[in-house]
C-alpha cells in the first residue's frame, strides 16, 4: 500500500488571478518540492474571470470555481482522497478572516497571505478558529524562510551575540513614485482603498514584514511602541512612509522603518541586530550572506552553504542547493509551505502535533502583526504617543 505521506497534498488557490503576481508565487512555492499539486481554484471575485483564469494555473474546468463559497462547498463533497487538503488565500486583506475561518470550519488547512487581516477583532476570530478546528494555519511572512535568517535565529538563541541590545529592521521600496493619480493600476488597486486594504498602507504591505522578521530572528517581545507615519503620494491617503520605535520586555530597543516612496529602492529589506558580544547584518537583496562583527575582530561572513561547518540545522534544512548556487525569494517562500506541509501531514494522520514549535509563521504571529499595525496607527493618530502593547 502506498504511504499517504508520499502523496502530494492537494491545493486550492483563492484569489491570485489576473495581473497580480502573488497568486503565481503561491502556486510556484507550494509546488516547488513536489509536495503539493494545485488542483482547484477560485481566482477572482468575478465568477467569469475566476473560471477563465484557471487555465493559466493548469486547473481543470470542473474544479475552476466562481467563488470561494462554491469551492469549499464542492470540494467538501468530494471523497476524502480527492478533495483538497488546504487552501491558499491571496485575496484583499479585508477578506482573509471570512475565507480562512470558513475554510478551517469546512475541514481544510489554510495558508494565508499577509497581513493576516485588518483589525484585532477579525484576528481574534482567526485565532479562535485555529484553536477550535485544529487545522494548520500558516502565514506567508516568507522572509523568515531564508536559510541565513534561520541561521541568525539560532545564533541569537544560542547566545552567540550575547544579550540583545537593539534590532533595526528596514523595508524600503520606491515604486509609488511611478504612479499617476487617477491612473488605472494593472495590479493591487485595492491596496489604495482603506475599505479593502485597511488603514495601514505601506505599514501593512511591507512594515509588517520588517516587524515579523525582527521578532522571528530575535525572539524579543514588545512592551510598548511609538510610531509616526506620513502620506506623500497623490494617488491615495494611506501611509507610504513610517517608523516605529519599540521597547521590548527583555530591555532591548527596536526600530522598524517602512517606505514605498524611497527613490531607487526595489525590495530592500534589511535587518541589523546588536548584542553585547557581536552584531549581525543581513539584506534580502543579497540573501546568501550574513555579516557578523565583533570589536577588534575581522568581519565574519556566513554564506548559505549547507556543507559549511558553521551552518545550523535549521539553515541546512532550508537549503536546496549546494553553496555558491544562489537561492532566494521562491525558495524562501517554499520553505514556509514545506514546514507547514509537515504539520498538515501529521495532523491529517491523526498524530499529536505541537503547532507552537513550528518555524513557519503561525496565526499567533499573524495576530502580533495586526496588533503592530493597530498600535502604530493609534500612536500616529495621537501625535506619536507611546502605546502599550
Amino acid at each position: 500500500m502506498t504511504d499517504v505521506r508520499c502523496k502530494p497534498l492537494r491545493m486550492a488557490l483563492i484569489g491570485g488571478g489576473g495581473a497580480g503576481f502573488i497568486g503565481k508565487v503561491h502556486a510556484t512555492a507550494a509546488t516547488l518540492d513536489r509536495e503539493a499539486v494545485l488542483v482547484a481554484g477560485a481566482l477572482s471575485s468575478n465568477a467569469e474571470r475566476s473560471r477563465r483564469a484557471a487555465a493559466e494555473f493548469g486547473i481543470s474546468p470542473d474544479r475552476a470555481y466562481g467563488s470561494y463559497q462554491e469551492l469549499l462547498e464542492n470540494e467538501s463533497r468530494r471523497p476524502k482522497d480527492e478533495r483538497v487538503n488546504f487552501v491558499s488565500i491571496a485575496t484583499p486583506n479585508f477578506t482573509h478572516c471570512e475565507i480562512a475561518c470558513a475554510a478551517m470550519e469546512a475541514g481544510f488547512h489554510v495558508v494565508c497571505d499577509k497581513p493576516m487581516t485588518t483589525n484585532l477583532n477579525d484576528a481574534q476570530k482567526m485565532v479562535a478558529a485555529v484553536q477550535d478546528t485544529g487545522r494548520v494555519f500558516a502565514l506567508t511572512h516568507n522572509y523568515s524562510g531564508y536559510p541565513l535568517m534561520r541561521q541568525a535565529r539560532e545564533m541569537i538563541a544560542n547566545g552567540e551575540l550575547g544579550e540583545i541590545i537593539a534590532v533595526r529592521a528596514t523595508y524600503v521600496q520606491g515604486w509609488m513614485h511611478g504612479m499617476e493619480p487617477g491612473a488605472q493600476q494593472d495590479r493591487g488597486a485595492w491596496k489604495s482603498d482603506p475599505e479593502k486594504n485597511g488603514k495601514a498602507g505601506s505599514l501593512g504591505d511591507v512594515g509588517t514584514h520588517a516587524f515579523h522578521l525582527a521578532s522571528f530572528v530575535t525572539g524579543l517581545e514588545p512592551e510598548k511602541l511609538l510610531s509616526g507615519m506620513q502620506s506623500n503620494s497623490d494617488h491615495h491617503e494611506l501611509d507610504d512612509y513610517g517608523h516605529a520605535m519599540i521597547r521590548f520586555r527583555q530591555g532591548a530597543t527596536g526600530m522598524i522603518t517602512w517606505s514605498q516612496v524611497t527613490h531607487g529602492r526595489l525590495n530592500d529589506l534589511s535587518i541589523e541586530v546588536d548584542g553585547t558580544r557581536a552584531a549581525l547584518t543581513w539584506r534580502q537583496e543579497e540573501p546568501n550572506q550574513l555579516f557578523v562583527r565583533s570589536l577588534g575582530q575581522p568581519v565574519r561572513i556566513y554564506e548559505r552553504d549547507p556543507n559549511a561547518a558553521h551552518a545550523s540545522p535549521t539553515a541546512i534544512a532550508a537549503c536546496r542547493l549546494p553553496g555558491g548556487h544562489p537561492e532566494a525569494f521562491f525558495e524562501a517562500f517554499a520553505n514556509v509551505y514545506r514546514d507547514a506541509f509537515a504539520d498538515m501531514r501529521q495532523v491529517d494522520a491523526g498524530e499529536s502535533c505541537d503547532l507552537s514549535t513550528s518555524l513557519y509563521p503561525s496565526v499567533q504571529d499573524g495576530y502580533a502583526g495586526v496588533r503592530f499595525m493597530v498600535r502604530c496607527l493609534d500612536s500616529n493618530d495621537l501625535d506619536s504617543q507611546w502605546q502599550s502593547w
